[in-house]
């Protein structure tokens, strides 16, 4: 439709109703605020509008446009100006737009390649009227169509999850690598905190979240851990994970100052990487510790100070307390209090006087007494007693009250058991696990061959 058929002048509005711009000027409006180039030709192939970016990317001016027919001999050169012509102008008679690629020629002699989306214009009775024509540099157009391809692969056959979270930090778009990771279908997803999927640890994640959105994206990856609700056992399951994470800022292009859209979040699972690296470096830490209370004990005229320097070097990062219970005589179930660390605050493990040769009172079924029998490593934990509490769980069983985990392993040498050494945890760390208990044990086949070589020698004396 013509700019004067839509147009009405002030005599035609209502009487209460306001002049506004007529359509020339809104339609000069809309043209100009248009981030495509474009033009337009009547049915003669003259053109009649041409617009503001049409003349950044050209260097023509509107005046200078509007009015010619055609592009030959200034906007497109003369041996392909028919080629030109016939293409623009043939979409006029055909259904549809059509997408072509020209050079055409800037107001400063130099050319550049564009590609347009033309179409037919018809008038009032249907018949061909004209032909609008909308341009982009090819290469920008390109730019557009690797960013919407790049977007697309990574929110589909990426192999890294990819998450974009707006501003209140709830997820909007989930690629399925992602889904599977956060465990849930993408739909559900979408618009839930983090909190809800996020057992621990979604206070750091969600802090990095708001320091992009303030600061932008951090110089490095983040390596973040977190424990995941599972859907198993109706969602009371939980599963620990470490995710190496990016984090990019996104912002509106279209807006004179950046605002904001909220965070794009990129993460790869590590998970088996860093276990396998902790693992390794307690290996290490652990074997290095044996070796030192190995050269340590070498030097100790009393082997009982020996046997106590083999445990004050093991409970570095793996204990906060130790207790060494020996048997007494003919009784292997009887057990007397040999050495001990504080109660209080951590220290070294220190013997206990030979005249204080009282039983330690351990109900039946105690994890040292199961030691005994087993004649291997026994775990325990607060959590798994069904007590109320972990200090009543600890007080029953006459360890110090601040301990929730324990772990005994039994002290052997030369084919016979000498006591039960008892590691013990507070609320800070961990439960104890298998690779605990195999540490423990070598720690006890040394402990115990201590001790055994000191009732030796007190024998012998």
């Amino acid at each position: 439709m013509s700019a004067s058929r839509i147009s009405r002048t002030t005599d035609e509005l209502g009487p209460d109703e306001p002049p506004g711009p007529g359509s020339d000027e809104l339609l000069a409006a809309l043209l100009d605020g248009m981030d495509a180039a474009l033009c337009a030709f009547d049915a003669d192939g003259v053109i009649t509008h041409w617009n503001r970016e049409a003349e950044r990317i050209l260097g023509w001016t509107a005046e200078e446009a509007v009015g010619r027919s055609g592009f030959a001999g200034w906007a497109v050169r003369t041996a392909d100006a028919d080629d030109v012509q016939g293409r623009l102008m043939s979409v006029m008679h055909a259904p549809g737009r059509q997408v072509h690629e020209f050079a055409l020629v800037r107001k400063d002699g130099g050319r550049v390649l564009v590609r347009t989306q033309s179409a037919g214009v018809r008038s009032a009775e249907g018949k061909p009227a004209g032909v609008y024509c909308a341009f982009s540099e090819v290469h920008a157009q390109i730019d557009l169509e690797r960013a919407i391809a790049l977007s697309e692969a990574l929110f589909e056959d990426a192999a890294w999850g990819v998450v974009l979270v707006d501003v209140d930090l709830r997820p909007t778009v989930v690629n399925s690598h992602a889904a599977r990771a956060l465990g849930a279908g993408r739909p559900t997803l979408l618009g839930r905190p983090l909190g809800e999927l996020i057992v621990q640890g979604v206070e750091e994640l969600e802090g990095a979240l708001q320091h992009v959105l303030a600061e932008g994206a951090p110089p490095a990856p983040a390596e973040l851990w977190v424990t995941l609700r599972t859907p198993e056992q109706g969602g009371k399951g939980e599963r620990r994970r470490c995710w190496r994470s990016g984090f990019l800022r996104l912002a509106s292009p279209l807006a004179e100052e950046p605002v904001p859209l909220g965070v794009g979040w990129l993460f790869q699972d590590i998970t088996e990487a860093k276990l396998a690296e902790q693992d390794a470096s307690q290996l290490r830490f652990r074997g290095n510790q044996l070796h030192r209370a190995g050269r340590t004990a070498a030097e100790c005229e009393d082997p009982m100070e020996a046997a106590m320097s083999y445990v004050d070097f093991a409970l570095a990062g793996f204990a906060d307390h130790a207790l060494i219970d020996l048997t007494v005589g003919d009784h292997p179930a009887r057990l007397v209090r040999a050495a001990a660390t504080p109660s209080g605050s951590p220290g070294p493990c220190l013997a206990v006087a030979d005249a204080a040769e009282i039983p330690v009172c351990y109900a039946q079924g105690h994890p040292a007494l199961q030691c005994l029998d087993r004649r291997g490593s026994v775990r325990a934990s607060a959590s798994a007693s069904g007590m109320p509490t972990s200090q009543e769980w600890a007080a029953h069983r006459q360890w110090p009250q601040d301990t929730v985990h324990a772990l005994c392993t039994v002290l052997r040498s030369r084919g016979r058991t000498l006591g039960v050494a008892t590691f013990l945890r507070g609320p800070s760390r961990r439960a104890f696990e298998r690779p605990d208990a195999v540490y423990a044990e070598n720690i006890a086949v040394r402990v115990a061959s201590a001790i055994d070589l000191a009732r030796a020698l007190r024998g012998r004396g």
